[in-house]
């Protein structure tokens, strides 16, 4: 099986440089919006601003949706200090020393970005030398410094920044010479690259999935909403998300993780039990995993009561929820298992 692996890193690239914090992803739904249309495929969008793609199957009934999230953690701003920083409030889970030192993009409610950078209040070696290291890096205690001449919360105003303005983190994607990929929000714009370049493979090679699916790009999974205007005829959910690497579990970079389980409920046995056998009669490599504090879209749709089976597969994923790194090998391995789920019974 020959996947487009170029045209997956590509995509991966491209919208890892779009920002897309947790309700405020239009940008990035427009983007994928205009990939689907690029292959013929008309897109439906939900009231919240999701959006999804139908491939039509060769068996009816029992319809599946392979989904894959957009939003990405990051912040809004929570207070303008009076020596003209800022404060935030996070959007998603993560812990501020991961975002210390990140330069930031701040969008004002009309539309100017401005650049910053997160740093503790007591920032300097040189005059804090006493405290740098002992202090706990919180919402308290971290601050954004901007890019502009401001001194007081005036300047900042009149800047046009409020409360309530997104603050984007800088994704800092790299491909190095060996095949690993660095950078933020892997988790889960990797896996929607995957998604598409799925979708490519079966459009390049005129193939049509076992049953009718729909590919659906939500927009807040970072915050738990999980899915919601999916359609009603959608009888099981393959979330595509990250795999966590690191002590305690199994997943690697390498390797497609299937998980059988995560902080709100193990997935259905059957169902991953398919997984694995495709997995195994492709030689795919995979590792079946335990996630601790995680949750997918897939799952989170069940605790909303959709009535559908479940299951969540994803590259493993080093340092998630800080600067991510996985590896092209893992990618590709992704691809071939949804490719080999889209066209079995």
């Amino acid at each position: 099986m020959n996947v487009d692996l170029k045209y997956t890193l590509d995509l991966m690239l491209e919208i890892l440089k779009i920002n897309s914090p947790g309700g405020d992803t239009s940008e990035a739904i427009e983007r994928l919006e205009k990939e689907f249309e690029s292959f013929g495929i008309e897109v439906k969008r939900t009231n919240k601003g999701a959006i999804y793609g139908t491939i039509k199957g060769e068996l009816e009934g029992e319809e599946r949706l392979v989904s894959a999230h957009i939003d990405t953690l990051g912040a809004v701003v929570k207070e303008i200090k009076a020596n003209g920083r800022l404060k935030l409030s996070n959007i998603g889970g993560f812990s501020w020393n991961s975002v210390e030192g990140e330069n930031v993009y701040i969008k004002t409610r009309k539309g100017k970005v401005y650049t910053g950078t997160i740093l503790p209040e007591k920032a300097s070696i040189h005059i804090y030398s006493d405290v740098v290291s002992q202090v706990e890096r919180t919402e308290e205690t971290i601050e954004v410094r901007i890019d502009e001449d401001v001194r007081s919360e005036q300047d900042v105003k009149d800047l046009g920044i409020a409360v309530g303005d997104f603050v984007s983190f800088e994704a800092r994607p790299i491909i190095t010479e060996n095949g690993y990929i660095k950078s933020r929000f892997l988790d889960d714009k990797a896996c929607v690259a995957v998604m598409f370049a799925g979708i490519k493979y079966l459009i390049d090679n005129k193939l049509t999935p076992k049953r009718t699916t729909h590919f659906f790009i939500s927009n807040y999974e970072e915050i738990g909403h999980g899915l919601y205007g999916i359609p009603e005829n959608t009888a099981e959910i393959l979330a595509l998300d990250i795999g966590t690497v690191g002590q305690g579990h199994t997943s690697d970079e390498k390797s497609v993780t299937i998980v059988a389980k995560d902080s709100r409920t193990p997935y259905d046995f059957g169902f991953r039990n398919r997984l694995v056998q495709l997995a195994e009669e492709k030689g795919i490599p995979y590792r079946v995993d335990v996630h601790y504090r995680y949750g997918s879209d897939a799952s989170l749709a069940m605790l909303q009561g959709v009535d559908a089976n479940f299951a969540c597969i994803g590259m493993g994923v080093d340092a998630t929820h800080h600067y991510e790194r996985t590896h092209i090998d893992g990618v590709e391995n992704n691809i071939k298992l949804l490719i080999e789920y889209l066209m079995a019974d």
